[in-house]
């Protein structure tokens, strides 16, 4: 069965940019913003540098006028790093006028980058210092096409090894003698300019192909439903070669003029926050997760729970009546944060909700959306009057939504078109024809619509259990509710061989637990009782549950699963473990 309706769309509030490519985005920004700080980075000395965007801008043309000049014209060019100015620059150097680019996972194994590589046939990667072994080894391979390495850290090229630094100079001299070919290239917006891989094994990872015209109607909605501007700082934490940091955290506040500092660690976080006066966050909800959680451990230590909690329901009831008194009734706890600090936006994964309201109780704006790499990235968001209890708002502007393949609940497979929908996977087109049909995306996530035309996600479609009486089981909703039990770190709920019905599955689930809490708290170390304790609170989850949804086993374990770089069980490498 197929829900036919077409599903209403987030109302804009905000000016388009109407973007058509990320050189006219580029353009643009210098010509706005020229004398604004897009960047704060360190020095070699620890101290503060600041790039204006007409630094910045004039980088790119020199970086892109350079690489057009060693060879470099309609290849591809791959990027690994850490979240920095350089894999910024290389990214936009690359598409603004020189050939595709190929951002690659920085997590991932020393083989698992090497398949990629010789996959998406690059001809160049630019690297930090970190993976100059594996290059090496990558450009005296005879499996690859790769001829240049351009390294972000030497100052002078060594060897087979270009500098980026030197290469920048170069362009601009080269610029300066009247080189244009960089400059005056025209971009076709509807041609394949990035190919950006899925997370997952690289054997099943699938390569994206995106356009200008993807990224930039994406960039272009987004721009219509958040209010990022000049005088906003963000803090770039999550890796740049995810498409929702991508487009979200490094493309997004470019259009609009905001300033960039890169995080320097998980450690590190509380301290950026203050000293840049962070304003704005895009990340994974467990990072907001964790930072709402020390919060409540700071104020759990200084005694004021109690008006800590009376402050949360007396700002969310004034806020109800249009009173806004959130920052000046949690002031302090501001002052910590920086004081600057107004807006989460959390993708990726499922916020817990209670988290989420309490954030925005603060004073925090926090929303979250949903996308698909194959949407470049964002499909639906929440945002300034889009906020509904366990939803991930309403779908972008430019976008059309349905489901498929509706069961008896309501409960379908999100599909999705308009113009953010990629042109296909690379080298495949079996899969190409799985999720494109028609001119639609079949998105692979299960959920619904609501009266209002909300969205709600229940769930993975290949990580639903299925029983013998035909009845489905989405793992996440019942993760979600063994992850609020205390002392637990995080849970995997999957489909199990039944020994008493051999042709039917039981439910188990494995469970992370903490080891300190759990002494701390309960005073229990030994194994068995933990198991005992966390099995007692399962039989009560159990207990609001429909028999089909009962839990019967538990596994324990301190050591934590095994995940993607947003964040996300790798599924299928736990199932193998257990």
């Amino acid at each position: 069965m197929e829900d036919t309706r077409i599903h209403s769309v987030s109302k804009k509030l905000y000016e388009s940019n109407n973007l058509t490519d990320l050189k006219q985005m580029v353009n643009n920004s210098r010509e706005k913003f020229s004398n604004e700080v897009a960047f704060v980075l360190k020095d070699k000395d620890g101290n503060d540098k600041y790039i204006t965007y007409k630094q910045y801008a004039d980088d790119i043309d020199a970086l892109g006028t350079a690489l057009i000049s060693i060879g470099l014209k309609d290849k591809r060019i791959a990027v690994i790093s850490e979240n920095r100015y350089e894999w910024q620059l290389s990214y936009l150097a690359t598409v603004n006028g020189t050939g595709i680019v190929v951002p690659l996972d920085r997590s991932l194994t020393e083989n698992e980058i090497i398949s990629l590589i010789e996959r998406s046939e690059v001809e160049a990667i630019f690297f930090s210092s970190k993976y100059e072994e594996i290059m090496k080894k990558v450009l005296n391979s005879k499996e690859n096409k790769v001829k240049f390495l351009i390294s972000m850290d030497l100052d002078k090229k060594n060897d087979n090894i270009y500098s980026q630094k030197e290469l920048i100079k170069l362009g601009k001299d080269l610029i300066l003698n009247g080189a244009r070919s960089f400059i005056d290239e025209k971009i076709d917006n509807e041609k394949m300019s990035v190919i950006l891989f899925t997370s997952g094994t690289t054997s099943m990872s699938k390569a994206v192909m995106l356009s200008h015209k993807n990224i930039c109607s994406n960039i272009n909605d987004i721009t219509t439903i958040f209010d990022v501007k000049v005088g906003d700082t963000l803090l770039s934490f999550l890796p740049l070669h995810h498409t929702f940091e991508c487009t979200v955290g490094f493309l997004y506040p470019i259009s609009v003029g905001a300033r960039t500092v890169f995080c320097r660690g998980i450690r590190h976080i509380a301290e950026d926050l203050k000293a840049y006066n962070v304003s704005v966050m895009i990340s994974v909800p467990a990072l907001f997760e964790n930072l709402y959680k020390n919060v409540l451990k700071s104020v759990e230590k200084s005694g004021k729970i109690n008006k800590f909690k009376f402050g949360l329901k007396l700002s969310s009831f004034l806020m109800k009546i249009g009173i806004d008194k959130r920052r000046q009734i949690f002031n302090d706890i501001h002052e910590n944060l920086g004081g600057k600090l107004r807006l989460f936006v959390a993708g990726a994964a499922a916020f817990d909700p209670e988290i989420e309201k309490n954030l925005n109780a603060l004073g925090i704006e926090t929303y979250q959306g949903y996308g698909a790499t194959e949407n470049s990235p964002v499909i639906s968001a929440e945002h300034k009057n889009c906020i509904r209890k366990g939803s991930v708002g309403k779908l972008l502007p430019s976008l059309e939504g349905k489901l498929a393949n509706v069961n008896e609940n309501g409960i379908g497979e999100f599909i999705i078109k308009g113009p953010s929908v990629m042109m296909g996977y690379y080298n495949n087109e079996e899969a190409t024809n799985e999720t494109l049909k028609d001119g639609w995306l079949y998105t692979g996530d299960l959920g619904y619509f609501d009266k209002d035309d909300f969205m709600f996600i229940t769930g993975r479609k290949k990580n639903v259990i299925v029983l013998k009486n035909g009845k489905n089981i989405y793992p996440e909703e019942l993760e979600a509710l063994v992850n609020k039990i205390s002392g637990v770190k995080e849970s995997f709920v999957f489909g199990r061989e039944n020994k008493e019905d051999p042709i039917d599955l039981k439910l188990a689930v494995k469970v992370v637990y903490d080891k300190d809490f759990m002494k701390a708290e309960f005073n229990l170390e030994n194994e068995e009782e933990i198991k005992s304790k966390l099995w007692k609170e399962i039989k009560e989850i159990n207990k609001t549950m429909p028999k089909y949804k009962y839990i019967k086993e538990l596994l324990i374990t301190t050591e934590e699963f095994e995940k993607t770089t947003t964040q996300k069980i790798k599924r299928f490498e736990e199932i193998k473990k257990v």
